[in-house]
């Protein structure tokens, strides 16, 4: 297609807030792709924080005990430790001492390895033991028909939400707006800015589900971060749409379905799966 009709075609997705294929120059993206799957495939397997190695996930509240068989979190071979609160911060008592502890670091406890995450409800502890060695799922080919720009259409009701992020950790969320994408029929899709857990730049998100989930997918959905451009519009592409945690290991909770975020078509692209999480969650009246 030459550039100038391409151009024109785009401006009227725009005008209506439509998707179009962002067209053949997306293929040089490929390559880039190809070096985020493989280092997150890495990061999965041997990560000390890797889903797969998380033993157990509850939150802090007054205090948190580790080690003994009646402790909150029961950890092989660990004398008792005891996360508490004192004032605004945090700290682990241990057998050798009081030392405080910060979130979003990890602390060694043993053989173990802890990390303390902040959420509107309080703190979250983790705990992992060693890299497990499971093979993640894996990805579908690169699709370049599945990759996409779209002007963000205004929310409704820009109000806050709490959802469950792709961790399982519980976030303030903010009503973004909305896309409208055509795979099978026009749908529109919510779009909600999730803080990080880390206290990061927040991402617009969309955890959408599709005719693919419960044969190759994940059954409960999947999430995807918009990329925004230059000209004020946004990339989404499917190709890297990823597992909520939860499709790794039943410690994390599953995200529920965000109402109307399904998209009437297969879209086998992005990460698999291949089971060994939760299944899918239970589908409440309204969720569609």
């Amino acid at each position: 297609m030459p550039s100038f009709i391409f151009s024109w075609v785009g401006h009227l997705a725009v005008a209506y807030g439509v998707w179009l294929p962002a067209g053949a120059h997306l293929m040089a993206q490929s390559p880039e792709l190809a070096r985020e799957r493989a280092d997150y495939l890495a990061w999965l397997k041997e990560a000390p924080n890797s889903p797969f190695a998380a033993l157990a996930r509850q939150p802090v509240g007054a205090g948190l005990s580790l080690g003994p068989p009646d402790s909150d979190i029961p950890l092989e071979g660990l004398a008792l430790h005891r996360l508490a609160t004192e004032g605004q911060s945090l700290v682990l008592q241990t057998p050798a001492g009081t030392r405080p502890v910060a979130r979003g670091r990890p602390i060694m406890v043993g053989a173990y390895t802890l990390y303390l995450t902040a959420s509107p409800r309080g703190s979250m502890a983790t705990v992992f033991g060693k890299a497990s060695g499971k093979s993640p799922p894996g990805y579908y080919e690169y699709d370049p028909s599945l990759v996409f720009t779209s002007r963000l259409l205004p929310p409704e009701k820009p109000n806050p939400v709490r959802v469950l992020a792709a961790d399982g950790i519980e976030a303030e969320a903010t009503e973004a707006g909305s896309i409208v994408v055509s795979l099978g029929a026009p749908t529109r899709l919510r779009v909600l800015r999730i803080p990080s857990a880390a206290g990061e730049e927040s991402e617009l998100e969309i955890f959408f589900r599709d005719q693919s989930n419960g044969h190759g997918t994940y059954p409960a959905g999947r999430f995807l971060s918009l990329v925004p451009l230059t000209d004020g519009n946004y990339r989404v592409d499917f190709n890297r749409a990823r597992n909520p945690f939860c499709a790794y290991n039943s410690v994390y909770p599953c995200p529920a379905p965000w109402r109307g975020n399904i998209i009437p078509a297969p879209v086998r692209a992005g990460e698999r799966y291949t089971g060994g999480g939760l299944e899918a969650v239970p589908q409440a009246g309204g969720t569609r």
